[in-house]
């Protein structure tokens, strides 16, 4: 019920300010949250309901179920994304204590105080990350059939897993490059022109703050052709990024960076974003590892793997840790 709250007000406070940015999105005509004093007026205030605009006379392709987008949809799909996170960047406020908790935290909170329970989007956006997915973490750090048991929940003297490091790193913190987004990134949750010029998202239960790599990892992972990840024909045990993989990436910063607001956004430094993107990369694969992998699977594990043997990105991540601690 919180992820349909968090719909709704996607709808009424953030849709407007996209439309007007160039974002196509869904219209909001009429919600019950917007009419919650006649709703209670007329004793329907159990109810919850949002009437919006139909996006199929323009966007007339529906994307079907772990379907594979076409070429020229992930291109769509890539700059459709930019420029979502990146107009965010004009609305985001400066205060996120207003932000929905994860959901059993936001449950306790209102259980304690009725008074605090607000209208606005997750704190974290998605439902993958590792405060939402305890009980399967803990499963994955008991199978000791699978790899990734000790590459993601494996702790020496106490410290915190390299699990528990990416998902720390993650965290909103009102850093620079948080963004707004989607939260659940696939081919079921967009529609697009014949031609797959143009496309447009919807299923916003989800909406909240983030970096927006971590709606890539899941898009690239789910929907992307495989062509467009890599050349290999038979994909190695490790893989490190090759060039069809930043080719995407490069497409979406481009797009991403030609479209913040100037003067208040610092650059998106290339180096810096692909240790972000490597990072979503890891977090989205211990959801997968402890949830049930689907997608290119091999090539999310072969990348995954490439990144965590790599002592340079381990160093860059715990010197992140350092100073979000400090």
């Amino acid at each position: 019920m919180f992820s349909y709250e968090v719909e709704q007000y996607f709808y009424d406070e953030v849709a407007p300010h996209l439309a007007s940015s160039g974002v196509p999105v869904a219209q909001c005509f009429a919600s019950t949250r917007s009419m919650k004093q006649k709703a209670i007026d007329h004793g329907i205030d159990h109810v919850m309901a949002t009437l919006l605009n139909d996006l199929r006379p323009e966007f007339p392709v529906a994307g079907e179920k772990r379907a594979i987008l076409s070429a020229n949809q992930v291109y769509a799909a890539l700059a459709w994304l930019a420029k979502f996170h990146s107009s965010s960047w004009a609305h985001l406020p400066q205060d996120l204590s207003d932000f929905l908790q994860p959901p059993l935290e936001e449950a306790k909170k209102r259980k304690e105080d009725a008074k605090c329970g607000g209208s606005n989007l997750w704190l974290n956006g998605g439902y993958t990350y590792l405060a939402t997915r305890q009980e399967e973490y803990r499963l994955l750090a008991h199978d000791h059939f699978s790899e990734w048991s000790d590459v993601f929940c494996s702790s020496v003297d106490g410290l915190p897993s390299l699990a528990e490091s990416a998902a720390d790193f993650l965290i909103p913190r009102g850093r620079p490059f948080e963004t707004y987004i989607h939260g659940d990134v696939k081919s079921e949750n967009l529609f697009s022109t014949e031609s797959g010029d143009d496309v447009v998202f919807f299923d916003f239960q989800y909406a909240g703050i983030g970096l927006g790599v971590c709606d890539l990892a899941k898009l690239f992972t789910c929907s992307v052709p495989l062509g467009l990840l890599t050349n290999h024909k038979s994909i190695p045990s490790s893989l490190k990024l090759d060039e069809n993989e930043k080719i995407l990436l490069k497409h979406y910063w481009s797009i991403l960076m030609n479209n913040r607001p100037q003067g208040d956004i610092p650059v998106y430094e290339w180096d810096v974003f692909l240790r972000h993107w490597e990072t979503a990369l890891v977090d989205w694969c211990r959801f997968q590892a402890s949830w049930g992998f689907w997608g290119h699977t091999e090539w999310l594990e072969a990348r995954v793997r490439f990144i965590t043997q790599d002592e340079g990105w381990r160093d860059w991540l715990q010197r992140q840790l350092q100073i979000s601690s400090n």
